[in-house]
C-alpha cells in the first residue's frame, strides 16, 4: 500500500553495518556517542527513556542535532510507537526544530501498515511548514510482535521513505509466548535449530523484496563477546545488513561481522568498474572478468559488497585496466573480451572507477541493488 503523497527521493547507500543505541535521557551517552565507531547512531526515545523523562529527552536529542558532529554517521532518532501519547510530540519537535540534522526516524511497535502511512503523513506536513525537502527524511520500521509479522509485506510496501526493517527479538519473544526470559536465546525445550529463523528470513525477504535494508535486533548479552559474534556473523550469512549494539564494546565485533573480507571487497570493485567499462563504452550486457562471467546481476552483488568495504575503510588494492583499442599493440593483453585488474604500488589505494560503490547508478540504492539482484 503505498502512501502516494511524497515522491521517492534517491538515496545514497549509508552502510548499517552497526547502529548504536543511545539513551536520549543521558547527556553523557549522547556525547560519547559522537566518537564512537558505529555506521548508524539512534538517539532513543522509546524503551530506553522512563515516562517522566522523555520531554527532558526531547529537548536533549533536539540540542544533540542541531550542534552537529555527526559527520560520517547515519542519524536517526527513535520515536514512541504510534499508539502512545508521546509519538506525535516526538516527531513534531524533534523533526521540526532539528530535522535538518536528521537522516531517519527509527519507528518501534509497528503492526500495521497505518503506522508507517501516519508518520509519512507527519514528516511530510512539518517538512512542508519548515521549509525542508518534503521525503528526504526516512523511515526505519521496527517489526516487533506477531501481528506485524504477518503484516510484515504490507508493511514494507507502506511508504516510499522506508529504508530499512529492524527485527525487534524481545517484544517478539513475549508477543508469541516463547518460552525463555533470555533475549535472542533458544528456548528450553526447542527441538529445531532456530526458533529465529523464520521471522528473521520473513523479514528479510519483504526487506529486499521492495528495495529495504535488512537490520538484526540487539544482543543483550553486553559481555557476551562470543556469542555476539556468533549472532552476528549467524545475521550476515543469511543476509542481514547489521545488528543492533546497545554497548561501545559491542560496535567492533558486530563492525567485522557484516564486512566483507579484502579480497570479496577488492573482486566487487572490479566488477563494477569493469561492468560500467563494458555496458557504457562498448554496449556489451555480459562480459568476461578473468575466468567469471559478470552482467547485472554480478553488478547488483557488488555494489553491495563494495559499499560495505568502503565503509569498513578497506584499501582498493587492485583497478580495472581495459583492454587496448583493437589493432593496438599492448602488452600482456588479455584474451579477447576480457579484462585484466591491475595491482596498485604497495602502500597505495587503487583509485575508484565510475562504476564502483562511488558512483553507483543515480536514484539506485545499495538496498535496492541487493533486493532485485
Amino acid at each position: 500500500m503505498g502512501t502516494g503523497r511524497t515522491q521517492a527521493v534517491p538515496e545514497e547507500y549509508r552502510s548499517r553495518r552497526s547502529c548504536l543505541a543511545v539513551p536520549g535521557s543521558s547527556q553523557r551517552f549522547l556525547d560519547k556517542a559522537r566518537g564512537l565507531a558505529a555506521d548508524e547512531v539512534f538517539l532513543d526515545l522509546e524503551d530506553a527513556v522512563a515516562p517522566a523523562a522523555k520531554s527532558q529527552a526531547r529537548r536533549n536529542v533536539v540540542a544533540a542535532l542541531a550542534s552537529g558532529g555527526w559527520d560520517g554517521k547515519l542519524v536517526a532518532v527513535r520515536v514512541n510507537d504510534a499508539t502512545t501519547r508521546w509519538a506525535y510530540r516526538d516527531v513534531a519537535e524533534v523533526v521540526g526544530q532539528a530535522g535538518r540534522g536528521l537522516d531517519v526516524i527509527v519507528l518501534p511497535k509497528v503492526s500495521d501498515p497505518g503506522h508507517v502511512v501516519w508518520l509519512d503523513l507527519l514528516l511530510g506536513q512539518i517538512e512542508q511548514d519548515t521549509g525542508g525537502e518534503v521525503g528526504r527524511i526516512g523511515i526505519e520500521a521496527q517489526i516487533e510482535d506477531a501481528r506485524g509479522l504477518a503484516r510484515v509485506d504490507e508493511i514494507a510496501a507502506a511508504s516510499s521513505r522506508l529504508r530499512a526493517l529492524v527485527f525487534g527479538p524481545a517484544d517478539f519473544m513475549a508477543s508469541i509466548g516463547m518460552r525463555s526470559l533470555q533475549v535472542g536465546a533458544q528456548p528450553a525445550g526447542y527441538l529445531g535449530s532456530d526458533a529465529f529463523h523464520y521471522p528473521l528470513l520473513r523479514i528479510l525477504v519483504a526487506a529486499r523484496s521492495h528495495g529495504l535494508a535488512a537490520v538484526d535486533g540487539p544482543y543483550l548479552a553486553i559481555g557476551d563477546l562470543d556469542g555476539l559474534r556468533q549472532a552476528a556473523v549467524s545475521a550476515a550469512a543469511l543476509g542481514y545488513d547489521g545488528k543492533w549494539v546497545l554497548h561501545p564494546g559491542q560496535i567492533d565485533v558486530v563492525n567485522q561481522a557484516f564486512s566483507p573480507s579484502q579480497d570479496d571487497y577488492d573482486r566487487a570493485e572490479l566488477i563494477l568498474d569493469a561492468y560500467h567499462y563494458y555496458t557504457s563504452v562498448e554496449h556489451r550486457g555480459a562480459v568476461m572478468l578473468g575466468e567469471e562471467m559478470i552482467d547485472e546481476a554480478s553488478r547488483k552483488l557488488a555494489l553491495v559488497v563494495a559499499a560495505r568495504g568502503r565503509a569498513a575503510g578497506l584499501p582498493r588494492r587492485q583497478r580495472f585496466e581495459p583492454p587496448a583499442p583493437t589493432g593496438q599493440a599492448r602488452a600482456r593483453q588479455a584474451p579477447p573480451g576480457q579484462a585484466r585488474a591491475r595491482q596498485a604500488p604497495p602502500g597505495q589505494a587503487a583509485p575508484s572507477g565510475p562504476g564502483s560503490a562511488d558512483h553507483s547508478p543515480p536514484g539506485e540504492s545499495l538496498s535496492q541493488a541487493a533486493g532485485q539482484g
